[in-house]
């Protein structure tokens, strides 16, 4: 249970995934935000998987791995910011299934970005080795499929929330998009967001 409330908590917490998850269900609505939500998703498992195998305590240790990690990051979140700031399209396109031929390269995109936003995140392969091992005994003999089951519990939770976080996102777009000026400010918020977060990463 505390381990369930925890990550609650820190899944909840708004963060880049959060952030790009909102940005897509007021984009491209419902279908978009679910697809963003399950990139970022997928993003995290590498994380685990690294948090478990011991490679999380390898970047830990070594500086430069940690810092090429975490400067990848950096650019990619500043990319970002710049992408939302110039985009002139992304909160007009239509609600519902893409036109056909388009819905693929939308959707592969939409996830090839929010896997790269998890990826490129050292933070989070820290938090996987700071938290996980505390709900570990060190005697456990079985402490490798334990972490396993945590980190699977974790990846769940990441999906509902963000899914939620989206949809909730979707449903407020017809009242976003339907004022220019509320789209320009929002898109500048976003671009804020992501360099802001991007600078932070930084000097972390």
């Amino acid at each position: 249970m505390d381990f369930l409330l925890t990550a609650l908590v820190i899944v909840v917490t708004p963060g880049t995934g959060v952030l790009f998850t909102l940005a897509a269900g007021l984009s491209h609505g419902r279908r978009a935000s679910l697809v963003a939500a399950l990139g970022c998703t997928l993003g995290t498992l590498p994380q685990a998987l690294a948090a478990i195998t011991g490679l999380a305590a390898l970047l830990h240790t070594s500086t430069v791995a940690f810092q090429v990690l975490k400067y990848l990051g950096v650019a990619y979140l500043l990319w970002m910011a710049v992408s939302t700031l110039r985009d002139r399209s992304a909160l007009t396109a239509p609600e519902g299934d893409d036109p056909a031929g388009s819905a693929p390269r939308t959707t592969s995109k939409v996830i090839v970005s929010a896997v790269l936003l998890n990826v490129l995140n050292p933070k989070l392969t820290l938090f996987f080795v700071a938290f996980l091992p505390q709900f570990v005994h060190g005697d456990d003999p079985h402490a490798v499929l334990r972490m396993s089951e945590l980190s699977a519990v974790f990846v769940l939770l990441t999906l509902m929330v963000f899914a939620g976080y989206g949809l909730a996102a979707a449903t407020m777009r017809e009242h976003v998009i339907s004022r220019p000026r509320v789209v320009r400010w929002m898109r500048r918020v976003f671009a804020g967001t992501f360099a802001a977060l991007g600078a932070r990463l930084a000097f972390f």
